[in-house]
């Protein structure tokens, strides 16, 4: 199975650390944040990876080069950055079947394997690593509705979020995922959610699973997001 890393932001949160690099190689715990991603990848055993860069993105194929690991990389540019549904479609040209999706600003050791396992045992267009968290945190970002176990919905930033769970920035996609993010109406932002992409998919009574987070995944876009995974790592 392959992978995407989206990783085009600018990491403005983490200025003055992102001023003269890109966000991906901000160190957090020894070693910048890429390296956690690929090294998460590396251990499912993925047979390439699509890194989508933008802010500063030569810094980042000059950095890693053409493999991580014994993983090829390919690098595609996403220089005009309208979300994360833009920024997946950047990688279109180059996958071939089923992938899956790692947030290039998210540090994860949880039950990613999981994701792929349900994935492919159901048969699934979406497959969701998920969380419980509080309301005021699930207004913040993309919400899953649901009943009864069955995803209804999802919807990007809600007033007043239907659920309080929520993505944790893993997700396996058939490569359905592409048509409906060409069809998403850009939000008042002018981004390409990815959420209202797999709501897309749920509308058209595809199937879209998830999966329960057990571990963490923390998603660094602050100093203290920086400290926190540190401490998890005990570094």
């Amino acid at each position: 199975m392959q992978a995407v890393v989206p990783a085009a932001g600018e990491g403005t949160r983490l200025r003055p650390l992102t001023a003269d690099r890109p966000k991906g190689l901000v160190e957090v715990a020894g070693k910048p944040l890429l390296t956690h991603v690929f090294e998460t990848l590396a251990a499912l055993d993925v047979t390439d990876v699509v890194v989508v860069v933008g802010y500063r993105g030569d810094d980042i194929c000059e950095f890693y080069g053409g493999s991580f690991e014994g993983t090829p990389l390919t690098y595609v540019r996403q220089d005009d950055r309208r979300g994360l549904g833009h920024a997946v479609l950047q990688a279109a040209p180059h996958v071939d079947g089923d992938f899956v999706v790692l947030n290039g600003d998210n540090v994860c050791r949880a039950n990613v394997e999981e994701v792929i396992a349900r994935h492919r045992g159901t048969d699934a267009d979406a497959t969701l690593l998920v969380e419980e968290v509080s309301r005021e945190r699930a207004a913040r970002g993309g919400v899953v509705d649901h009943e009864d176990g069955e995803v209804t919905g999802l919807v990007e930033k809600p007033a007043d979020p239907p659920s309080t769970l929520v993505p944790r920035g893993f997700f396996a996609f058939s490569e359905a995922i592409f048509p409906v993010c060409r069809l998403v109406t850009p939000g008042h932002t002018g981004e390409i959610e990815l959420t209202a992409a797999v709501d897309l998919l749920v509308s058209a009574g595809r199937r879209v699973e998830t999966v329960d987070l057990s571990g963490w995944c923390v998603n660094v876009n602050t100093g203290a997001d920086r400290e926190r995974v540190a401490d998890l790592l005990g570094r």
